[in-house]
């Protein structure tokens, strides 16, 4: 018989403990009680887009009709994979099916990509603020980040190679970054991107590029892959996802694009052990390649129409600072409140203007850096223009209640 002293000392991991909760959606219980009480609540903090996801898409989940649905490839579908060798000729990036494997979402892919690449105890260096998923993926893995600081009055560029050498360790394994950038909206210049290129080939490093926001640019623009990268071709690793592009967050279909045949080889062992992706979600995502590139031409212009309207209400708000972003569809903003993440309790706990209210991701939680972002926010802009109107406004009124009380 077990004793009671005995059931109290069982404990869960290390991992269990390390593992954050996401600054994105940690605050949701507050949310929801904002909501029970009748209050509307603008999303600012998460990048679920508004737009309707592409009519070929829907109708590719409408028209399958399966028996039996089966165990798909590990790798994923071939008809999806040859769909994706497709796009990416189309946006300039020369790939092959066997440089390609499906991941459920993004997600997958960059734990993967940190399985693939790293023992536990290396480390991997990340240019802060970052998306602050890659925290948790890096702990499932046993990675520990190393983070490298940009900040916005540089408008978010990479600090010098000389910075990035001086992190560098016997345990230093890649370098991992977002471009375009989640979540401070900066495009890497080709410059900095053959700088990465250096650093990879003098230190013997892999590059992990997450490039979710590839469509999504601005101001002339131009993000280059890491595929297109020349003299590394055996150690860039590219993340991608249908989530953002399409406007389809709920479909979990991502994937990771390589030609080191090593790294492909063990992803694709990661990728037995779960099995398959989504077969349903492959099948509909395949039918983005009938979308006309008119699409992307319509939705960025968009983005960039809400970008500039946030950016121009934004500006009306006294202590109010940030850099207009250049691509994806976030930016950080600097507060003039001492905690964030404070403040934003406050908008949902404490606050509301005519019966309205809005959500905040805290900045601290894109940093690794102890102290960074404590009166920072990330805000995404993915509701229409008159809704952004509307919630900075009730921004506003709550920053003047916060420093009130």
């Amino acid at each position: 018989m077990t004793d009671v002293t005995d059931r109290l000392t069982v404990r869960l991991s290390e991992r269990a403990r390390l593992m954050p909760a996401s600054p994105i959606r940690r605050l949701v219980p507050y949310a929801e009680r904002a909501k029970a009480r009748g209050v509307k609540v603008y999303h600012l903090n998460i990048g679920q887009p508004d737009i309707e996801t592409p009519a070929e898409i829907i109708k590719g989940y409408k028209k399958i009709d399966i028996k039996v649905l089966e165990y798909g490839h590990s790798a994923g579908l071939k008809s999806y994979i040859q769909s994706l060798v497709k796009y990416y000729h189309k946006a300039g990036i020369a790939v092959e099916p066997e440089e390609i494997l499906v991941t459920t979402g993004g997600s997958e892919a960059i734990s993967f990509a940190l399985h693939a690449l790293c023992d536990p105890g290396d480390e991997v260096i990340v240019p802060e603020p970052f998306y602050t998923n890659y925290f948790g993926f890096a702990i499932m893995a046993g990675v520990r980040l190393v983070p490298i600081t940009t900040r916005p009055e540089n408008g978010f560029a990479l600090p010098d190679k000389a910075e990035f050498v001086r992190l560098i360790t016997p345990r230093t394994r890649a370098v991992l970054f977002s471009n375009p950038s989640n979540p401070t909206g900066a495009v890497y210049t080709q410059d900095e991107l053959k700088m990465l290129g250096e650093l990879a080939r003098e230190h013997n490093l892999f590059l992990i590029s997450d490039e979710v926001y590839r469509e999504f640019v601005y101001d002339g623009a131009v993000p280059l892959s890491v595929l297109n990268l020349k003299g590394v071709e055996d150690r860039v690793v590219m993340v991608d996802s249908i989530s953002k592009r399409y406007s389809a967050c709920g479909a979990r279909i991502g994937c990771l694009v390589s030609r080191n045949k090593e790294f492909m080889s063990t992803v694709l062992k990661f990728g037995q052990a779960r099995l398959c992706p989504p077969t349903i979600d492959q099948l509909a995502a395949q039918e983005a390649e009938q979308i006309p590139p008119s699409y992307f031409e319509q939705v960025r212009a968009e983005y960039r129409r809400r970008r500039d309207v946030l950016c121009a209400e934004l500006n009306k708000l006294p202590g109010v600072r940030f850099l207009p972003p250049k691509g994806a569809f976030y930016l950080i903003a600097g507060l003039p409140v001492d905690d964030a993440e404070e403040f934003a309790i406050f908008m949902l706990n404490d606050f509301c203007l005519n019966n309205e209210t809005v959500m905040l991701a805290p900045g601290s939680g894109f940093y690794a850096t102890p102290g960074m972002g404590k009166n920072e926010v990330r805000i995404a802009y993915v509701l229409k223009c008159e809704e952004l109107v509307r919630a900075v406004a009730v921004l506003g009124a709550g920053l003047k209640a916060f420093s009130q009380r």
